[in-house]
């Protein structure tokens, strides 16, 4: 979901009439109305789990944000005109839209899929972890780019609604965190045979240690870049290969500086993680950075090629296949990364006690 996202109301016919003011409480009432239909229609449910609520309340924005896209991209006409003119202006631009188009298909998918594992009382904690940290990036990065770029002098009271959202992933992620994790089946010996091992003897994580030292020194480059580093190799880089780095909106500014002060440290812990065992807390977290890096890539690489960034910060034409290659495999590493933690998770589970006192522990 877009950190800014709010229900708006379609129609255009009062659009030209619209306050931005009146925008702002329109969508604060529908809000506060949805909260309390889905609290009478499904307290079981809320009762059971009160992410129930934040889930269904964000699957109906979910739909607004795609129709907004959508309508930016001139799929559809005069919906939500009057809101993205006089609500929130900055998710016209390139970056906007598509943490709509993300939030309106990935986000959604998630939502429906959380809601029913509640009704049907079931886990949802890796798929709440994934969400956790998609949410959250969307929110580092849009926040301050609204802040600090073009539009600073577009922001409207629609943009205060923002506050509860930022609020929300707190609550969340302690909610998610602090729900059992799926038992395993990987019994005591299990776990001491695949910790024993050295890394020549996984070459999974071999090539998953190789490819985070890549990525974390790609990172690190970008994040030079957009500090304008002087080096002739960042001068190349930036006007030939990634001029939307340069563009006055803020956002790629901001998101390579996230990937450098938030993603770059997580790289090199998981490295760590990778060659010495029982680092327990990689699987969840490398689920949150797979939303991260998933959602942030996402909306990097649409914005970089969208008509609506200027021309002149446009990736070329003939840098479009290192342009893909490289933003995808950034994109694709972390979710292989979850993806191994998951699978086989015997090097990352706590050892099993040893000695007497598990001989003690067995007896009784």
């Amino acid at each position: 979901m877009s950190p800014t996202q709010d229900p708006k109301l379609p129609g255009s016919k009062y659009a030209d009439n619209a306050s931005p003011l009146g925008v702002a409480l329109m969508s604060a009432l529908i809000l506060a109305l949805l909260f309390v239909a889905i609290y009478s229609l499904s307290y079981g449910e809320i009762s059971y789990d009160p992410l129930y609520t934040v889930f269904a309340v964000f699957a109906f924005t979910s739909v607004v944000d795609l129709t907004i896209s959508l309508q930016e991209d001139g799929y559809v006409v005069g919906f939500m005109e009057f809101y993205t003119k006089e609500g929130e202006p900055y998710l016209r631009t390139a970056h906007g839209i598509f943490i709509c188009y993300w939030d309106g298909t990935v986000h959604y998918l998630l939502y429906l899929a959380m809601a029913g594992a509640i009704c049907r009382r079931k886990r949802y904690r890796n798929l709440g972890l994934y969400w956790l940290g998609s949410f959250v990036m969307s929110i580092l990065v849009f926040l301050p780019g609204n802040i600090l770029g073009k539009y600073s002098s577009e922001i409207r009271p629609a943009f205060f609604l923002t506050i509860p959202y930022m609020l929300v992933p707190c609550w969340a992620g302690m909610k998610i965190f602090s729900q059992s994790q799926a038992p395993t089946c990987c019994s005591p010996n299990m776990v001491q045979e695949e910790q024993r091992k050295g890394l020549w003897q996984r070459p999974t994580d071999l090539a998953l240690i190789v490819y985070l030292i890549l990525a974390s020194l790609f990172t690190l480059f970008r994040g030079l870049v957009v500090l304008d580093c002087p080096t002739d190799t960042c001068f190349v880089y930036i006007y030939q290969y990634e001029p939307y780095l340069r563009d006055p909106v803020a956002y790629p500014k901001v998101q390579m500086l996230v990937y450098m002060f938030y993603v770059l440290p997580f790289y090199y812990l998981a490295v760590y993680a990778l060659i010495f065992p029982g680092c327990s807390w990689l699987p969840d977290w490398a689920l949150v950075f797979a939303g991260a890096i998933g959602q942030a890539q996402f909306s990097h690489m649409g914005a970089s090629l969208h008509l609506r960034t200027p021309f002149t910060y446009r990736v070329p034409e003939d840098a479009w296949s290192c342009f893909f290659l490289c933003n995808l495999l950034y994109a694709l590493g972390p979710h292989l990364l979850a993806y191994r933690c998951l699978r086989r998770p015997a090097f990352f589970l706590r050892p099993p006690p040893s000695g007497p006192l598990a001989h003690h522990k067995k007896q009784q």
